[in-house]
C-alpha cells in the first residue's frame, strides 16, 4: 500500500508539469461528479419525482443505455470535426440541459426527454474524456495518466451521489431540487474547461519527449 501511494504522489507530481493536463483532470472530478449523480440515482428519481413503477423504471434504465451507445459511437465524428474542447463544452451543455429538463418535468414525456438526453450526453462526455486525456498524456506516460483519470472518475462517482443524498436531505426530500443542484458540477467543470489550452497542452507533452529523448541521445 505503501508503494501504491508513493507511485500516486510521484504521477500527481509529473501531472503538475503539465498543467493543462491537470486542469483537465479537474474538470473531471467535477463534471463526473454530475454525471455518476445522474447514472445512479436515475432510477431513485423516476420513482421518487416522477412516481414510475418498476416496469418504467427498468424501460427508463435500457432507453438510457441504449442512447449512450449511440452517443459514444455518433460523438466521435462530431469530436473530430468540432475539436476536444469544444465537443466536451457541448456535453456539459447538454448536461445542463438534462438537470433543467428532469428539473421541469411535470409529466412523463418531458422526463423521458431529459432521459433521452442524459443518455447521449452519457456516452459523448464518456468518450471525449477519455479521448482528451490521451491526446494530452506523453506517449510514455499514458497508461500513468489513465491512471489519474481512473482515480478522478472514482473520487466524482463518491462526490456526486453524496452532493445529491445531502441536497435531499437539506430539502426534507425534495429530489427536484437535488437534481438541480447537480448543474453547479457542470457549470464548475466548463468553468475549468475554459483554461485548459488543447494546442499548448499537446505542444508540452510532446516537447518533454523530445528533450527527453535529445538527452538519452547526448548522454550515449
Amino acid at each position: 500500500m505503501g508503494a501504491a501511494y508513493r507511485q500516486l504522489w510521484a504521477s500527481l507530481g509529473v501531472a503538475r508539469r503539465h498543467p493543462d493536463l491537470a486542469r483537465f483532470l479537474a474538470c473531471i472530478v467535477f463534471y463526473q461528479a454530475g454525471v455518476q449523480a445522474v447514472i445512479a440515482l436515475a432510477a431513485v428519481y423516476a420513482q421518487q419525482a416522477m412516481h414510475f413503477d418498476t416496469r418504467q423504471t427498468i424501460v427508463l434504465i435500457l432507453v438510457v443505455n441504449a442512447a449512450a451507445a449511440l452517443g459514444a459511437l455518433g460523438f466521435g465524428h462530431v469530436q473530430d470535426r468540432i475539436g476536444h474542447k469544444r465537443a466536451i463544452a457541448l456535453t456539459l451543455y447538454g448536461w445542463l440541459a438534462t438537470v433543467l429538463l428532469a428539473w421541469l418535468a411535470t409529466d412523463a414525456a418531458r422526463f423521458w426527454l431529459a432521459a433521452l438526453v442524459a443518455g447521449l450526453c452519457l456516452g459523448a462526455s464518456q468518450s471525449a474524456g477519455r479521448a482528451l486525456v490521451g491526446y494530452l498524456s506523453p506517449p510514455a506516460r499514458r497508461a500513468e495518466f489513465f491512471g489519474l483519470w481512473g482515480m478522478a472518475v472514482k473520487l466524482s462517482a463518491i462526490l456526486g451521489p453524496v452532493t445529491y443524498g445531502l441536497a435531499v436531505w437539506l430539502s426534507d426530500g425534495n429530489h427536484r431540487l437535488a437534481m438541480l443542484s447537480l448543474g453547479g458540477y457542470f457549470l464548475a467543470g466548463l468553468a475549468i474547461l475554459a483554461y485548459v489550452d488543447v494546442a499548448r497542452g499537446r505542444r508540452a507533452s510532446h516537447e518533454r519527449l523530445s528533450a527527453a529523448g535529445r538527452g538519452r541521445r547526448s548522454t550515449s
